[in-house]
C-alpha cells in the first residue's frame, strides 16, 4: 500500500514543479552566467594563476582575454598575464610556477612544450611535464634580411645568399642568423628557409639567439645578417628602413601552426575546471581577435605601454594580411595575415599532426634522438580533449575532433605524412641526422 505524502515526504505532483522551477533557475543562470559558467557548479578551483608572454602579436589573445573581460566572465577574474623578458626568462619562470613566484602558463613556441617535458632545454635537463591546450595562432612570423644584401634576388629562395655569404666569410668576416630560442619556431623556420637554399644553418652560418624585442635594435648596430621573429618586429624593421622581409612564415608553409597556450601539467591536472575556464575565456579572445573589423582595436590596446609599448603603425598592417616587404614592395590584402580562430576554430585547435611535424624537425637538427617515439610524446604533452570539452561548453558548432590535419605540404615542394615522420626525413638534402 502507498503511503500517503505527508509535510517530510512530498508529492510527486510537488517533486515535478520542483524540478520545472530547477529547470527554469538553471536556465536563467546560463543566461545571466554566459559561456557555461554556472555548469561548473563551484565554479573553478582558483580565481586565477600568472600566466607569461613575449611582447609578440600571437600573444593577443592573453592580453584581450584579460582586457575585454572573457578571464573575469569565466569565472578566474584573479588572472594576471605578465610580459617575460625573453623566451629564456620564460623557461625560467614556468619551471619555477607561481609557488616559486614564477609563472603555471603562458604563450609560448609550440615545441618548447616539447623541450621542457622531455628536460632537454631545462636547468640540469630536469623534466618540466607541460601540456598543449591550444593553439594561439597561425601564420604571420617572418625571415627578415640586412639591407646589406638588398640588391640580392631573395624571398622564399634563400640561395642567393649562400655566394654572398661564402664571400663575406672569405673576406674574415662572420655571418650571424638570429633566432628567438634553441628548437623553437622561429629556429626552425630559418633552418628551413636557408636550407632549402643550400645553406647549411649549421655549418654556412652562426647560430644566435636574440629576444624578439631585441632584434630590430640588434640589426640596426650591424649584429646580424638575418633574423627570423614573430611580429611587429619584422614590420618595424621595414618602416624603419634598417633591413627588407624576403618571406613571411605562411609562404613557407601556409597556415603553419606558430604559438600555443602551454601550461605546467601539475597545475592543469590539480585545477581542471580552472583550466577550461581559462581555456574558454581565450577560445573567446581569439574568435574577437579573427574579427576584421576588431583589427584596429586590437593593435591599439596591444601596442600600449604596458603591454607591448610599440606603435600602432608596426602592427596594423600584417595582422590584416598587408604586407610591406620593404624594397618597394607592398601586398595588400593577402592571406598571410595572422590566425587566431578560423570558421570552427580549426587555427585554435592543436592537431597532434601538426606536434608530430616539430619534433621531427627537432630529430632532424639533432635537438631530440632519431629513436624518440613521437607518437607517445605528443600523447603526453597535447590535451585536444580539453580543447574539445571548452569548445563544447562555448556552444562551438563543428569545432575540429580528430587528432590529424592530414599531409602538410611546403614551399619547396616537400610533404610531411604524420603517418611517416621517417619518409620525410629521409626526403630532406641538409640535416644532422642520417
Amino acid at each position: 500500500m502507498s503511503k500517503a505524502p505527508t509535510a517530510s515526504t512530498p508529492s510527486r505532483r510537488s517533486v515535478l514543479k520542483l524540478g520545472v522551477s530547477a529547470t527554469a533557475t538553471l536556465a536563467a543562470a546560463r543566461v545571466l552566467l554566459p559561456g557555461g559558467a554556472f555548469a561548473q557548479g563551484a565554479g573553478p578551483e582558483v580565481k586565477g594563476t600568472k600566466l607569461g608572454y613575449i611582447a609578440l602579436t600571437d600573444a593577443s589573445p592573453l592580453v584581450i582575454a584579460k582586457e575585454k573581460g572573457f578571464f573575469a566572465k569565466h569565472g578566474v577574474p584573479e588572472m594576471e598575464i605578465l610580459k617575460q623578458a625573453s623566451w629564456g626568462a620564460t623557461r625560467d619562470n614556468m619551471a619555477l610556477g607561481t609557488k616559486a613566484n614564477g609563472i603555471d602558463g603562458g604563450h609560448i613556441l609550440r615545441p618548447k612544450t616539447h623541450l621542457y617535458t622531455t628536460g632537454k632545454v631545462m636547468q640540469n635537463s630536469q623534466p618540466l611535464p607541460m601540456y598543449t591546450l591550444l593553439n594561439l595562432n597561425e601564420d604571420c612570423q617572418a625571415i627578415s634580411v640586412s639591407n646589406e644584401f638588398k640588391d640580392l634576388k631573395i624571398g622564399t629562395d634563400s640561395s642567393a645568399l649562400k655566394e654572398a655569404f661564402e664571400k663575406k666569410r672569405a673576406a674574415g668576416k662572420e655571418v650571424k642568423v638570429a633566432m628567438t630560442f634553441p628548437g623553437g619556431t622561429h629556429d626552425l623556420w630559418i633552418r628551413y628557409w636557408l636550407a632549402a637554399g643550400g645553406i647549411d644553418p649549421d655549418k654556412d652560418v652562426s647560430t644566435i639567439t636574440v629576444p624578439p624585442p631585441q632584434m630590430v635594435a640588434n640589426m640596426k648596430v650591424g649584429t646580424m645578417d638575418a633574423f627570423c621573429v614573430g611580429e611587429p618586429w619584422n614590420e618595424q624593421l621595414v618602416n624603419q628602413d634598417i633591413g627588407f622581409t624576403a618571406a613571411t612564415t605562411g609562404e613557407l608553409w601556409f597556415r603553419h601552426p606558430e604559438k600555443v597556450l602551454g601550461m605546467r601539467a601539475d597545475w592543469v591536472d590539480a585545477n581542471p575546471k580552472a583550466t577550461q575556464a581559462i581555456l574558454m575565456a581565450v577560445m573567446e579572445a581569439q574568435m574577437w581577435c579573427e574579427k576584421m573589423e576588431n583589427k584596429q582595436e586590437m593593435a591599439e590596446i596591444i601596442g600600449r605601454r604596458q603591454w607591448f609599448n610599440v606603435p600602432v603603425a608596426d602592427i596594423i598592417g600584417r595582422i590584416k594580411g598587408d604586407i610591406n616587404y620593404g624594397r618597394g614592395r607592398v601586398e595588400k590584402g593577402t592571406k598571410l595575415g595572422m590566425k587566431f580562430w578560423g570558421e570552427k576554430g580549426e587555427s585554435s585547435y592543436p592537431w597532434k599532426s601538426l606536434d608530430s611535424w616539430f619534433i621531427t624537425e627537432n630529430i632532424r637538427w639533432g635537438k631530440f634522438a632519431p629513436d624518440l617515439d613521437i607518437k607517445a610524446l605528443v600523447e603526453k604533452t597535447n590535451r585536444s580533449d580539453l580543447w574539445i570539452a571548452a569548445a563544447k561548453e562555448l556552444g562551438v558548432v563543428g569545432h575540429p575532433t580528430g587528432d590529424s590535419r592530414g599531409v602538410e605540404k611546403f614551399f619547396d615542394g616537400k610533404v610531411f605524412d604524420p603517418a611517416d615522420p621517417a619518409a620525410y626525413l629521409k626526403s630532406l638534402a641538409v640535416k644532422r641526422v642520417v
